[in-house]
């Protein structure tokens, strides 16, 4: 083997620049010819008293994360922990995010056995430092600590860890946001949304910690605009969550959305992400979870907002309507919004046939086509009738997710639902004939072959099918 200088990285660095620029997957073949002539001491050692060598450290870097990708480099991880300790303080950002990166490749390829990666990550004190390291590394440093804590909590073992029984404890989440600037706290919330995502289990672990408790804190914080809206933020990716809808539809954070919607003081953008958010922590399967009196209190603060005359911002108004038509996706929630007392469900019909004059507002028809086969089917039959107005007509015909989806003949898959979008479709491109005034718009100039081609293919998915030759052998004597 050629003798390396420690001296004059030249070599190294050339050796390091072809090995992560290698175009292909790189194999454990590969990394172990690699580590044979730069052993990984080496490597680390470079790293740490050459980083002033140009390009030097970007490229250790890039190389030693495609090494510890492959199975024959994270075996190697286990041997090197106090290079992540190390790693996880460094000054440089890169680093950082390199040794945060490590601990997720150890606990993705180390196999349980004589002692398991979180083992590992205990005793050498790692966790703390990946919580350091969310709370004060840059963004990106902060996306790598998140997976990989995330990687932890999705073991048994981890979970212990992460969520330890002492709530004092300084890795307790609840404790460490309690000390956190406001960045790092909702960089903790974050996580939280993060671990949510995981598994039911963990979901359940994370209310068993009282961790929702964090959200209503800071929701609390109403006088940091800023800060809210990205708490809020926050709170519309978890209300995506599977796991994470149940627990918060059953929390008082509703009462929190219901009360920030009804502050006239509140920014309209803070109202209307707290409208979107309840709207859909009350959707479909999410509805059985919440109490009554939540329901109530947030569908009378929605409808405060559309009863209001002083109410002028459009996208308010949007937001309201669109959470109407979530909580409306389920059959409790269109029971309660057509028996509460006014019904809160006119207004999605005042909207839609122009209460004010300022323009139809139709975007409910694309919600109801969104929903489950049956909430569809009454969705097709409503545009089949309405479509003839020519008002209506022109605003299907301007909206091309609606077109999209009464055209698709792979939408429904039951005898009704098909039948009931042909024709919804043939209802449309009959009005779309007769109206001169829409048919002969240059803007809507594809949408007659849409239509014609939709119509003529029929209701039933009917497939052509091409004449097959027919080969049949000769009978022998």
């Amino acid at each position: 083997m050629e003798e390396f200088s420690v001296d004059d990285p030249t070599q190294l660095l050339q050796a390091a620049s072809d090995f992560a620029n290698y175009p292909g997957l790189q194999n454990d073949a590969s990394a172990k010819d690699f580590l044979d002539r730069f052993p990984l001491p080496v490597i680390l050692n470079a790293l740490q008293t050459k980083a002033d060598v140009p390009g030097l450290e970007s490229t250790l870097i890039a190389a030693l994360e495609r090494v510890f990708q492959t199975k024959y480099g994270a075996s190697l991880i286990p041997h090197y922990m106090p290079f992540i300790q190390v790693g996880l303080t460094a000054e440089s950002h890169e680093v950082k995010s390199l040794a945060c990166k490590t601990v997720t490749y150890l606990l993705e390829n180390l196999n349980e056995g004589a002692i398991s990666a979180v083992r590992l990550i205990v005793e050498h004190n790692i966790y703390p430092l990946l919580l350091d390291c969310l709370i004060n590394g840059n963004e990106r440093v902060a996306t790598f600590s998140t997976d990989a804590i995330g990687k932890m909590a999705s073991s048994p073992a981890g979970m212990d860890v992460v969520f330890p029984a002492n709530t004092n404890e300084a890795t307790h989440l609840g404790a460490l946001a309690a000390q956190c600037s406001s960045l790092g706290r909702v960089r903790v919330l974050a996580l939280i949304v993060k671990l949510f995502s995981i598994s039911s289990y963990v979901a359940s672990a994370i209310h068993r910690s009282n961790l929702l408790r964090l959200f209503e804190a800071e929701i609390n914080k109403t006088n940091d605009t800023l800060a809210t809206l990205s708490v809020l933020e926050i709170m519309y990716e978890l209300s995506e969550v599977e796991h994470g809808r149940e627990f918060l539809s059953t929390s008082t954070l509703l009462q929190l959305l219901s009360s920030i919607i009804s502050n006239k003081s509140m920014e309209s953008v803070l109202r209307s992400r707290a409208m979107m958010i309840s709207g859909r922590l009350l959707s479909k399967g999410n509805y059985m979870f919440a109490d009554e009196l939540s329901v109530k209190t947030v569908v009378s603060a929605i409808d405060r907002i559309l009863s209001s005359s002083e109410t002028q911002d459009a996208d308010e108004c949007e937001s309201a309507l669109e959470a109407l038509g979530e909580i409306g996706s389920s059959i409790q929630g269109a029971q309660f919004l057509l028996s509460s007392s006014p019904p809160a469900a006119r207004h999605v019909i005042y909207a839609a046939f122009d209460r004010q004059g300022h323009g139809k507002q139709l975007g409910i028809f694309l919600s109801v086509l969104k929903q489950d086969s049956e909430t569809r089917l009454a969705g097709y039959r409503m545009l089949t009738g309405l479509v003839a107005r020519p008002w209506c007509l022109m605003e299907i015909c301007s909206k091309q997710e609606i077109i999209n989806i009464v055209t698709d003949a792979t939408t429904e898959t039951t005898k009704l639902g098909m039948e009931a979008r042909y024709n919804c479709c043939k209802a449309i491109q009959k009005a779309f004939i007769m109206s001169s005034k829409v048919s002969s718009d240059p803007a809507l100039a594809g949408l007659a072959e849409k239509l014609y081609d939709a119509v003529r293919k029929g209701p039933y998915l009917a497939k052509r099918l091409e004449a097959q030759p027919t080969v049949v052998t000769d009978d022998r004597f």
